[in-house]
């Protein structure tokens, strides 16, 4: 059973760079499922919205409030990836732009599967030139949500989660090598839930989310969220893959024996998870963007909000995410802007 994921837009026009050097959290009030990128100076984010997909640019990502999102595609009716659109994810292949979202029927959650949208005009924001380019292909064909999309040693991989079988009860980490933008070659389960910090809701364990990240030797990690995104408990795990592995290979991954990003509860972070990564626009420091909710109980609703915080790494080369920074601390802007 995966979370509902809805959504709603904000406007403003882009307002001239100002001489601050700090923000808060939240980047929105609203804004789950949380993505960016970044090309030529700006940054391109995405959210769940669920009817449509757009797109925020911004030079500034402490600034996306007074950014008004462009609605770049909206499913048409009666098909099977009409509805409950969640987490879609902006990137740049081969010199065209592509969105990668989940989506099913009628609301038929079962019924969830990837899909692409592709565009070969220099901007995302070209509205007319994205193409439907269908379901992202991969021969098991069962429920999958939440893919992103990562170049290791020269071949490009998807990540996502998925079923097993045909029917609910526990969602986990598949991968597979794509042989072009919108096809999968077989897919092998890299993560289940197995720990006790991964199975802290009931009726269904939840590995979703997965994220990859590199550090400076180029070496891969895997972030995923587990628990359901109506907990409070909603957190970040991570998989590391062996230096020189095979990302199709499971026994080359290792799995983090503790989270590596959980809640604060006094500074009004629960349920953190679903998140991205980004470079400062310096190149000189790493960011962690996500959503959480202020309050305990919020659910997996528009209450959830996007924040972002810069983060370390490890002597060993693993990334130190830290804790959620409260809402009620100001943090210095990314370097560069």
């Amino acid at each position: 059973m995966a979370c509902s994921r809805g959504g709603s837009g904000g406007g403003g026009t882009q307002p001239p760079p100002t001489a601050d050097t700090t923000f808060t959290n939240p980047l929105l009030s609203a804004g789950p499922d949380p993505w960016v990128i970044q090309k030529d100076g700006y940054y391109y984010f995405m959210r769940t919205l669920g009817n449509r997909l757009a797109i925020w640019k911004t030079q500034y990502l402490d600034k996306l409030s007074n950014t008004s999102p462009v609605t770049v595609w909206t499913p048409p009716s009666g098909m099977a990836y009409s509805t409950d659109l969640w987490a879609p994810e902006l990137h740049f292949i081969n010199n065209k732009w592509y969105i990668y979202f989940a989506a099913d029927s009628a609301g038929q959650n079962a019924s969830h599967r990837i899909y692409v949208l592709e565009n070969a005009s220099a901007d995302p924001l070209n509205v007319g030139t994205w193409v439907f380019k269908g379901k992202l292909m991969e021969a098991a064909n069962k429920w999958a949500i939440d893919a992103t999309i990562f170049t290791y040693n020269g071949n490009n991989y998807a990540a996502w989660s998925g079923w097993q079988g045909d029917t609910d009860g526990e969602q986990d980490i598949f991968i597979a090598k794509m042989t072009d933008p919108y096809t999968l070659g077989n897919r092998v389960l890299i993560s289940k839930p197995t720990y006790p910090w991964e199975k802290l809701t009931t009726n269904v364990i939840i590995n979703e989310g997965p994220e990859a990240l590199f550090n400076s030797n180029g070496n891969l990690f895997l972030t995923y969220s587990a628990n359901g995104c109506w907990s409070d408990d909603y957190c970040l795990g991570m998989l590391s893959l062996k230096p020189g592995g095979d990302p199709l290979n499971a026994a080359d991954w290792t799995k983090s024996p503790n989270a590596v990003f959980t809640k604060n509860t006094t500074g009004n972070a629960f349920g953190p998870g679903h998140n991205g990564f980004f470079k400062s626009p310096d190149g000189k420091e790493d960011w962690i963007i996500y959503h959480a909710n202020s309050a305990s109980g919020q659910g997996c609703g528009d209450q959830r909000n996007p924040r972002m915080q810069k983060f370390t790494w490890n002597a060993d080369g693993t990334p130190n995410f830290g804790a959620p920074i409260s809402t009620s601390v100001r943090i210095k802007k990314p370097s560069g802007e």
